[in-house]
């Protein structure tokens, strides 16, 4: 049912910390900073334009998804359908079309899978949705301005399917996950929500005796 699906970009929060997913989507917490900004006018800037068809290329900008295995809901950046031999149908055109999702992200390709698990989940999607076989996307990272292709193998889908289990397990405690403190703090918007800085026990004796 729509009611139990979680944002699709739920799971790259959870991929990313789980705490940090649930402070966003069980507390409905949320902070904005340099980096949150400058990937919202990214997600903006590719979504603008609607659909258009080049040749044997059409392009669906802001399509919205829903995996029921997942068990998540969202909106991808642009899936690119590419004429093929095989493929699934499109309404108006003839002949058959390979989707190919593109996910934007502001930084840099990044050794961990955290977005590569969100674009799975969009392969995943349009696989349960148009019933055609996608095994392959892209990331296009906004510093480099360049794609890294995806390749949606076994491995990947496995790990996708196994934190979108651990993440609705999550949401339906309602408990708030214990902080993981690690360099990725220093990006993360909700830091000081997450861990805030404490005064030393000293300096709250001080003040509560010179007042």
């Amino acid at each position: 049912m729509e009611a139990d699906l979680l944002p699709l970009s739920a799971l790259q929060h959870y991929a990313y910390c789980p705490r940090q997913f649930a402070l966003i989507h069980l507390d409905q917490q949320w902070a904005e900073n340099r980096f949150t900004a400058e990937g919202q006018i990214l997600h903006t800037r590719a979504n603008e334009g609607g659909a258009e068809t080049r040749g044997d290329l059409h392009m669906a900008r802001s399509l919205r998804l829903v995996c029921q295995v997942l068990g998540v809901s969202g909106v991808a950046d642009v899936v690119e359908f590419h004429r093929s031999a095989t493929g699934c149908s499109l309404p108006g055109r003839q002949g058959y079309w390979q989707p190919f999702p593109v996910e934007y992200k502001r930084g840099r390709s990044k050794a961990q899978d955290w977005d590569r698990i969100q674009l799975c989940a969009q392969a995943m999607a349009l696989e349960e949705m148009l019933e055609v076989s996608v095994q392959e996307g892209a990331i296009f990272y906004g510093k480099p301005k360049r794609r890294e292709r995806v390749e949606i193998n076994e491995a990947l889908r496995r790990k996708t399917l196994k934190l979108a289990n651990d993440m609705h397990a999550v949401y339906q405690t309602g408990h708030l996950p214990a902080p993981e403190p690690g360099s990725k703090c220093d990006h993360c918007s909700l830091r000081e929500l997450c861990i805030p800085a404490r005064p030393s026990a000293a300096g709250y004796l001080e003040r509560m005796l010179s007042e």
